[in-house]
């Protein structure tokens, strides 16, 4: 496992003020929620201190000798009513205590837990927003499964922590404080004694909370390792399965999975150390009020119902340490979690539009200028890092309406000139006019909406036929798709579907063939109706017989468009107006077809590698053939 991946997983402080801080941004415009989960507080201890409140007076009131005397001031909710006896009135009392306990505790989770996702909705929507903002480059470097999870598990760690973390921690520790307070103003000598043993036990509380950051790292890490192993081998099931790798996957699954239970058998042990030293200290302070508790009694200091508000008081003190193993795990992860979104957040997108661009957008009185199509490369130099030119010193011009290719070997450039004409990215030297326009004038939205491209992997998404055509642009109308699917010979298939248009496809389109996705997608790219068209090895994935029905609809819709076609298959472009050579990141030679023929150059010999083996082939079937004739 790699370091960068290892430090993926790393956890960080349980408590990250400058994080908390940058998070009240998306729960600020709910915070009356929060603050009416705050005052809620303070009902809910009073009820939990009052069922040991009621039996006590109970114990003394109804079954001792006389009533206590702290309870004078509240005697009066004591004394039955209605003629109802006293102990049905004080079980009366209880029952009311507890059901209206219980009514704010529901109101008071769901008012959390509201919060929390509300908060977290407005978070997950703008991470998701900021993705589509970031360019092409970002993606190049980061996987995509990483990223998946900034918007997925990332998000609902913090929302969990709104649920079940921070507010269920504060409030935790109030109610402690609060049951010390009261203890120790219904009796301070036995409430002494009775907190003896609790620094004892925050010490081994400190000290399990390490060993349980420990393990709980660990099993981070470890259920990393199988979720990515998980998505390489569901993606890749097809090489698995062709090269019979089942058994060695299922080994080194089985080790991961193993190691993953044993990094929880840690973090349980851990638990339940802690577990059980809370219920040791529970057992011992009981034992310590029980026995110093008689001596008082015998003393007449304190009365039999006093004893038992701290026997119950006491329990309910150590509560909430029973989950602090839990507590500080969802705390520690949820700031893991923001530290890793923020990261996200604050980096900012490499192609941004300039000012300039965005005023003239937002600028209506301007004259429209003409749109012809016409596309200028100047002098561009570029590379994805440092200088290590993929594009050097570039220069050519596309008329309008003229079709042009580019060809040359792997990593010639082709496919980048492409990604720069879009504005995938920003060229390292040199400019790009569309139009006598520099691109980066023009707004993003803008110049995307004037090039429509082809590309060589098809990507569709679930949905119908139609939404993978138009992407739900308004104004792409249901006519718009039917005449586009019917210029690229679609419609012959489309309309055999079981509900023609209207056809819900599978993930990726996998339940068409690879010829009918790329049909769709040159239906798409037309209507997109832009005025520049980009065809990267658009046929590739296209039978021959299907590419003569996807060419004779390309012919007719090229008219009145700027081409610009990228392709091995030589073939394929041999009726295009100019063809551009690339080598190495430069245009070596320019032409026609049968020009750079006639030159004996760099297309020549590309030309020769292609065609020469298809007329050995050829020379080779066509001798066998005569000779099975005899």
């Amino acid at each position: 496992m790699s370091a960068a991946f290892q430090e993926e997983e790393a956890l960080g402080k349980a408590y990250d003020g400058r994080l908390l801080r940058r998070l009240w941004r998306w729960v600020a415009p709910y915070r009356a929620q929060v603050f009416a989960t705050i005052a809620v507080t303070l009902p809910l201890f009073v009820l939990e201190l009052a069922p040991a409140w009621i039996i006590k007076n109970g114990l003394d009131r109804v079954l001792g000798a006389a009533p206590a005397p702290e309870s004078a001031g509240f005697a009066f909710l004591f004394d039955p009513m209605f003629g109802i006896p006293p102990l049905a009135w004080l079980a009366t009392l209880y029952l009311l205590a507890m059901l209206t306990s219980a009514a704010l505790q529901y109101w008071n989770g769901v008012l959390m837990s509201l919060t929390g996702q509300s908060a977290m909705r407005d978070l997950r929507r703008d991470v998701f927003a900021h993705l589509q903002r970031l360019h092409l480059g970002f993606f190049d470097r980061h996987p995509v499964g990483r990223l998946v999870t900034r918007v997925t598990n990332d998000v609902e760690n913090i929302a969990e922590m709104f649920s079940s973390g921070i507010v269920a921690l504060v409030t935790d520790l109030g109610k402690m404080v609060g049951f010390a307070i009261v203890l120790f103003l219904l009796e301070p000598h036995l409430a002494g004694v009775s907190f003896l043993v609790v620094p004892l036990l925050a010490a081994a509380a400190v000290s399990f909370r390490r060993g349980i950051r420990d393990a709980f790292r660990k099993v981070r890490v470890r259920i990393a390792r199988i979720n990515a192993t998980l998505q390489e081998t569901v993606t890749g099931m097809k090489v698995v399965q062709l090269f019979t790798r089942e058994a060695r996957n299922q080994r080194d699954f089985d080790a991961m999975n193993a190691e993953h239970r044993d990094a929880w058998r840690a973090s349980i042990h851990y638990d339940a150390a802690l577990f059980a030293a809370v219920e040791i200290a529970n057992g011992l302070t009981t034992a310590v009020i029980v026995g110093y508790g008689a001596l008082l009694i015998a003393q007449g200091s304190v009365t039999a119902g006093t004893l038992y508000v701290f026997i119950d008081w006491m329990r309910r003190f150590f509560l909430p340490l029973r989950d602090l193993s839990a507590k500080y795990s969802v705390m520690q992860s949820a700031m893991a979690s923001s530290e890793r979104i923020f990261q996200l957040l604050d980096t900012e997108p490499a192609i941004q539009d300039r000012v300039e661009a965005l005023a003239a957008l937002r600028a209506p009185a301007a004259p429209p200028r003409k749109k012809t199509g016409e596309v200028v490369f100047e002098h561009v130099w570029f590379a994805y890092q440092g200088e290590d030119w993929i594009l050097k010193d570039v220069s050519f011009r596309v008329a309008p309406g003229e079709r042009i290719a580019l060809v040359g070997s792997t990593g010639a450039g082709k496919t980048s000139i492409i990604k720069l004409l879009d504005r995938l990215y920003d060229v390292t030297r040199g400019r790009i006019l569309l139009d006598g326009v520099d691109l980066r004038d023009i707004p993003q939205p803008v110049l995307r909406r004037r090039i429509a491209m082809v590309l060589q992997d098809v990507f569709l998404f679930s949905g119908t036929v139609a939404s993978n055509i138009g992407l739900e642009r308004e104004d792409v109308t249901r006519d718009d798709i039917e005449r586009a699917a019917r210029a690229v010979e679609a419609h012959r298939f489309l309309e055999k579907l079981p509900h023609g248009y209207d056809t819900v496809l599978r993930e990726r389109g996998s339940d068409l063939s690879g010829g009918q996705r790329q049909l769709l997608s040159f239906a798409r790219a037309l209507a997109h109706g832009g005025d520049v068209l980009i065809l990267d090895e658009a046929t590739s994935s296209v039978d021959p017989e299907t590419e003569l029905l996807v060419q004779r609809g390309i012919h007719a819709l090229l008219e009145g468009r700027t081409a610009i076609v990228i392709a091995h298959r030589l073939s394929t472009i041999q009726d295009v107006d100019r063809i551009h050579v690339l080598h190495k990141g430069r245009i070596v030679e320019s032409g026609s077809h049968d020009e750079l023929l006639a030159r004996r150059g760099a297309y020549h010999r590309l030309y020769r590698l292609q065609i020469e083996p298809d007329l050995v082939g050829l020379a080779a079937r066509r001798r066998l053939a005569t000779r099975e004739t005899g």
